[in-house]
């Protein structure tokens, strides 16, 4: 009898760490995914595209967690605070990464050391347009008005320290023309002001500008991309129209805190990247005139370590005050 229950003790134990393992297995309950803009924005869309398409291939849900604010800053730094077992994850994006490092007297969050990135989703240029009615037929029309009414013409931006507000600022400062900016709330606010006449451009997102542009409400004179958008063949780039250094592509990516398993970021990003194949995600992201992201960890990291001083440049620049 003694032998008997050494033999079943000893099995027993050899059967704990394959218990254990098993118990341990990622993920085992429902999975926080943190967005630091409001619902209804791209930010907010894409999340729930991608979260959901994840969900299904981890075999548990994800949860949008919308906290916005400061420009993103709000919800990003809930990121950063998180813990690191894969169960609060978030949308990385341009500006929180890149860009508020420069424009903010403080950030409650180091972007480059607080944060996990994980995988890029996608990348998407921007569209200068003016109202279908405006004497501007290129971006040539534009530089030439400026340069002749310094201070006169204004662009619109979904407020500061965005790519619409920083795209305008970078095309002011290679251009070598003065132009006001006008920030508004969103970017939506400042394209229905743009299409009354209370501004006279803007550089919108593709996915937003398309269907004015479609709709012949607004003309579009240049895309901020390296080459034309398939969805707009005739568009030009603004390296075409002149000015190569004009490039902007506002991207955003799968973000964690820091100090999360090699092994966890591993599956995060093998999972996200599967979920960027799918057809409802690729198809949508495509559809806007965007681009589908994937690729490694380290290769997001190192496109948020690349973008950080080029826009903190553009900040010095144009001299914009930090907040």
């Amino acid at each position: 009898m003694k032998r008997r229950a050494l033999i079943q003790a000893t099995a027993s134990a050899s059967l704990l760490p394959l218990f254990a393992q098993a118990q341990d297995k990622y993920p085992t309950k429902t999975i926080t995914w943190i967005c630091p803009y409001a619902a209804g924005g791209n930010a907010d869309s894409r999340s729930r595209q991608v979260a959901k398409a994840m969900g299904s291939i981890l075999g548990q849900p994800i949860i949008i967690d919308n906290k916005a604010g400061a420009g993103g800053n709000i919800g990003t730094e809930a990121i950063a605070r998180g813990k690191p077992d894969g169960y609060t994850l978030g949308m990385g994006n341009f500006a929180p990464l890149a860009v508020n490092q420069a424009l903010f007297k403080k950030l409650n969050f180091d972007p480059l050391n607080d944060l996990t990135p994980i995988c890029l989703i996608e990348r998407g240029p921007l569209i200068l347009m003016v109202r279908n009615d405006s004497p501007y037929k290129t971006v040539k029309d534009l530089v030439a008005a400026a340069k002749a009414s310094p201070g006169k013409l204004s662009y619109a931006s979904g407020g500061i320290g965005g790519s619409h507000h920083l795209s305008g600022a970078l095309f002011e400062h290679e251009a070598g023309i003065d132009m006001i900016h006008a920030p508004y709330k969103s970017g939506s606010a400042g394209a229905t002001d743009l299409m009354s006449g209370q501004v006279h451009m803007m550089f919108e997102q593709m996915y937003a500008a398309m269907p004015a542009i479609q709709g012949g409400r607004m003309r579009a004179l240049a895309i901020t991309s390296k080459k034309r958008s398939p969805l707009l063949p005739d568009l030009p780039t603004m390296g075409e129209q002149g000015y190569p250094a004009v490039e902007v592509l506002n991207w955003q990516g799968l973000i964690g805190p820091k100090g999360m398993s090699p092994e966890l970021v591993k599956q995060l990003n093998t999972v996200c990247n599967q979920a960027l194949q799918t057809a409802e995600v690729k198809d949508k992201i495509l559809s806007q005139g965007n681009e589908v992201g994937g690729g490694t960890p380290e290769q997001f990291a190192a496109l948020i370590k690349a973008e950080a001083p080029r826009w903190a440049k553009v900040v010095r620049d144009a001299k914009i005050d930090p907040e």
